[in-house]
């Protein structure tokens, strides 16, 4: 497989990268193996005093590695340059807190004492995807890193030049060869090397088949393994809600990263009291977004992340006319060179349409009426994916009824799903399982070790 930088925008050739060979990889588990050895006897503000060091070369760098992502995957400059303050946040975020979250947990057994002990487990693989290049690989290696862990990262074939940024940015901050390390291979050899026995752990963020693959492979090597996978966000407009405030927050769910985002919004689901109004505006802020250089600082919606992407969400689209969806705004890709896709709009969707449950990776929005708070729940939970979703109305108490009632990872009220730093992240059903971020992103990869403490007169 190619592993090479193609601009977006124009769909031209940057550059191209040699794969590791057989022997480079086996060298870089062999060093993070030899690595993990001497970081696990490390401290936790000398674990710290590197994420910080990393968070602070980010943000000195952050216009020249914003640049990377553009001209890479597509991302509007504006946002890259606000997923490299996200990354250099999440990287203080652990470096502040981890040794709070990993201190030992005390119990109350029935006799004598016990508590919890954290410790680290060995050498993690993370297979990361293009889609938030930098912002990815900080919540995997962050955590992981402050608990003592070394980290191998498989970055996505589209997005080389970032991924080699960030193990420059860690070998600048003077982390020990092997702490961090970047894997320039394919998807498949990067599964081949789950049932290798020096890695302990894996993540990946990406698509439902990558992630059955790597989830099928870890099982069967009895590795604990950590799946984000895809997801189609419902965005639910109770009839109370402030309808202006609700349609300024669905372009930003639909469009932010240009659409290619896990927990975009992607579904729009109305009460009928208040359908008409919600897609009359909705259509009019959608159809007059201005579309072009995603380096531009007046473009509001840039280029998909490939011409492969771009005609795979084209596809979807006429599919799903072909079965009988209707077109209310865009549906075609643009006459102009790059991976674009016109802001589209489909309805009269039901269940025999590809759109109906199918992940729409790109500016395409599905929307639904429907004539009541339980209609609107059925239909949110009528799909196989359950990462995020949220609820707008001006009853907040009802919005968290609603969103009890709603089977994925995280529900919002009032806002699009969205993270950060102290929020966990993950979802249930085809979206995977697991989570990342917050105190819950430093549990996943660590040896829970029970030490108890008897006295000779305890009982037994």
């Amino acid at each position: 497989m190619a592993i090479q930088t193609v601009d977006p925008n124009t769909n031209e050739l940057l550059k191209s990268f040699e794969e590791m060979s057989v022997f480079q990889v086996d060298e870089a588990i062999s060093g993070a193996v030899s690595a993990f050895a001497t970081w696990k006897q490390t401290n936790y503000e000398q674990r710290a005093g590197l994420l910080h060091t990393v968070a602070k070369l980010m943000r000195d760098q952050k216009q020249y590695l914003a640049r990377l992502i553009t001209m890479e995957m597509g991302k509007l400059i504006s946002q890259a340059e606000g997923e490299i303050n996200l990354s250099a946040d999440i990287l203080d975020y652990y470096a502040d807190n981890g040794a709070r979250f990993l201190a030992d947990k005390p119990l109350a057994p029935e006799f004598g004492k016990a508590f919890i002990r954290y410790s680290p487990i060995g050498v993690l693989l993370g297979v990361e995807p293009w889609n938030f290049p930098f912002y990815q690989v900080a919540r995997f290696a962050a955590p992981n890193i402050m608990v003592g862990n070394t980290v191998l990262v498989k970055h996505a074939s589209i997005v080389p030049q970032c991924a080699m940024a960030i193990e420059v940015l860690f070998k600048e901050a003077g982390a020990p060869k092997g702490i961090y390390t970047n894997l320039l291979i394919s998807g498949k050899r990067a599964s081949m090397l789950v049932s290798d026995k020096r890695i302990k752990g894996v993540s990946l963020t990406g698509s439902e088949a990558a992630g059955a693959s790597l989830a099928s492979e870890a099982g069967k090597n009895l590795k604990k393994s950590v799946l984000e996978l895809g997801g189609s966000d419902a965005f639910i407009i109770l009839e109370d809600a402030d309808i202006d405030k609700a349609v300024e927050w669905a372009v930003v769910g639909r469009i932010n990263n240009n659409g290619e985002c896990c927990v975009a919004a992607k579904r729009f689901i109305a009460i009928e009291s208040v359908a008409d109004e919600f897609i009359t505006k909705f259509k009019d802020k959608m159809a007059n977004l201005i579309v072009g250089d995603p380096m531009d600082a007046a473009t509001q919606l840039g280029p998909l992340s490939s011409e492969e992407a771009a005609v795979a969400l084209a596809d979807q689209v006429q599919r799903s006319v072909d079965a009988g969806a209707t077109v209310l705004l865009g549906g075609k890709r643009p006459s102009r060179p790059g991976a674009f896709m016109a802001p589209t709009i489909l309805t009269d969707l039901h269940p025999g349409i590809p759109a109906y449950y199918e992940e729409l990776f790109g500016p395409v929005a599905s929307f639904y009426r429907v004539k009541d708070d339980q209609a609107a729940i059925d239909l949110a939970n009528d799909s196989p994916f359950g990462l995020g979703g949220s609820v707008f109305t001006q009853n907040i108490e009802r919005g968290k009824l609603i969103a009890d009632q709603i089977d994925t990872g995280m529900v919002f009220i009032n806002h699009p799903t969205w993270t950060q730093a102290d929020l966990p992240f993950g979802g249930t059903k085809g979206s995977g399982y697991g989570r990342e971020l917050s105190e819950l992103g430093i549990d996943e990869f660590v040896n829970k070790k029970l030490i108890r403490v008897c006295e000779l007169n305890d009982p037994f």
